[in-house]
């Protein structure tokens, strides 16, 4: 499932081709027809994310309902691309074109016109993201630390808890424990009051990287592999990690194995020699 920098990174990339102008908006599918039809030809005001939701924003000639809410899932993808514009395939759920480029969507979860107050109410119930300025600048981190210092659930499940912290997924999951020493079982009453400032800090910086990369890279740059003299990561999921998806090989800064298991309905991946506090 893609991770809250991809959904920012895709904001973006609407805002780039599509914001403050009118677009065609259809359903090739077939299973988004009518929203499409009511919003064929109006003007894309706003794009936003929040944790793994992406929102898009119609004008004032749109109907009440204006806002097209986005949710990847597991199989969603966005796809972008410049005229001519191909025919579509009936795999695509919906298609914007503009006035120099379209993006097809495909897969998702959720693909839904919603209203305001339905728009409100998913925000409602996602923790605070560190993607969004409001919750940077504002009490984003004060707000999920309230959750966290109160839990005996592990602080591992409470990151991926979209109600507690949204946007981190799998990865940023993993490496941000990796990064900090935290042992990923630990409670989150157990945290100390400072260990979650950092952690929120390194998220916050990790994740804007992400999105200006469009990757997940979290090693420090004295363990990169130029720095340490070892082979680059060969993964599809790409990006210079320390225990993601390396589950049995050595650790890149003590040697021990990384292990694996089941957590939040994810495979967690850590190193017992670093991970330790």
């Amino acid at each position: 499932m893609p991770e809250g920098h991809t959904i920012h990174r895709l904001a973006a990339d609407h805002s780039e081709r599509f914001l403050d102008h009118p677009v065609g908006v259809t359903s090739p599918q077939g299973k988004f027809s009518d929203a499409a039809a009511l919003l064929d030809g109006t003007v894309l005001t706003d794009a936003q994310a929040h944790g793994k939701h992406l929102f898009l924003g119609f004008g004032a000639s749109a109907p009440a309902a204006h806002w097209v809410h986005i949710h990847l899932g597991l199989f969603g993808k966005v796809g972008f691309g410049t005229h001519p514009v191909p025919p579509p395939t009936d795999t695509v759920r919906l298609r914007l074109v503009g006035r120099d480029a379209y993006a097809d969507l495909r897969g998702p979860a959720t693909c839904a016109l919603v209203t305001d107050a339905e728009k409100e109410a998913v925000h409602d119930r996602l923790g605070p993201d560190p993607l969004r300025a409001d919750d940077v600048e504002g009490d984003g981190a004060d707000r999920a630390w309230r959750r966290i210092s109160r839990s005996r659930t592990s602080v591992a499940a409470l990151l991926m808890d979209q109600k507690v912290i949204a946007g981190v997924g799998n990865v940023y999951r993993a490496e941000v424990l990796f990064r900090h020493g935290i042992d990923p079982y630990r409670t989150g009453r157990d945290l100390t009051r400072a260990e979650w400032d950092a952690l929120w800090a390194d998220l916050v910086a990790l994740m804007r990287e992400g999105v200006r990369t469009n990757r997940i890279d979290t090693v420090r740059p004295e363990h990169t592999p130029e720095a340490m003299g070892r082979a680059p990561r060969v993964d599809d999921h790409g990006g210079e990690v320390y225990v993601y998806r390396r589950a049995n090989l050595p650790c890149h800064l003590c040697g021990t194995e990384i292990r694996t298991a089941g957590l939040a309905a994810r495979n967690l991946f850590w190193c017992p020699g670093c991970q330790t506090r």
